[in-house]
C-alpha cells in the first residue's frame, strides 16, 4: 500500500538533508578558497567571485527545498489556516441560516403492530 504522507515527508526530509550537506560543503570550500587566495595574494581578491557563483547555486537549492519566504504553502497547516482566515473574514452565516429550525417528525400513534406489517 502506498502511503503518500510518508513518501512526501521522506522526499522533503531528503531535500532538507541535501541542502544542509551543500551548505556545509559551501562553507568548507569558502574557507579553503579564502586561505588559498590569501596565501597566494597577488593584489587581487578573487575568492568572493568564485563564492558568489556557488552562492547562487545554494540560493536556488534553498528556494527549491524551503520555498520563497511568505509566498505560499510551506507547511502542513497552511490550508487549514487559510480556510479559517477566510471563514473569519466572511463573518457569521446568512441570517436565514441562523434561524433555521427543523420540525420533529411525527410518529404514528398506533402501537399494536401485526407480524405481517413489520418488515
Amino acid at each position: 500500500m502506498f502511503n503518500y504522507k510518508y513518501h512526501a515527508g521522506r522526499r522533503r526530509f531528503r531535500g532538507k538533508k541535501g541542502f544542509y550537506r551543500r551548505l556545509v560543503f559551501y562553507m568548507i570550500l569558502a574557507i579553503f578558497l579564502m586561505v588559498v587566495n590569501l596565501f597566494t595574494f597577488s593584489g587581487t581578491l578573487w575568492f568572493p567571485w568564485a563564492l558568489m557563483g556557488l552562492g547562487i547555486d545554494l540560493l536556488v537549492k534553498y528556494f527549491q527545498v524551503f520555498g520563497f519566504p511568505g509566498a505560499g504553502p510551506t507547511d502542513e497547516d497552511w490550508e487549514a489556516r487559510e480556510m479559517e482566515r477566510e471563514m473569519r473574514s466572511l463573518g457569521p452565516g446568512r441570517p436565514e441560516e441562523d434561524e433555521l429550525e427543523l420540525r420533529e417528525l411525527e410518529r404514528p400513534k398506533r402501537q399494536n403492530w401485526s407480524e405481517d406489517e413489520l418488515v
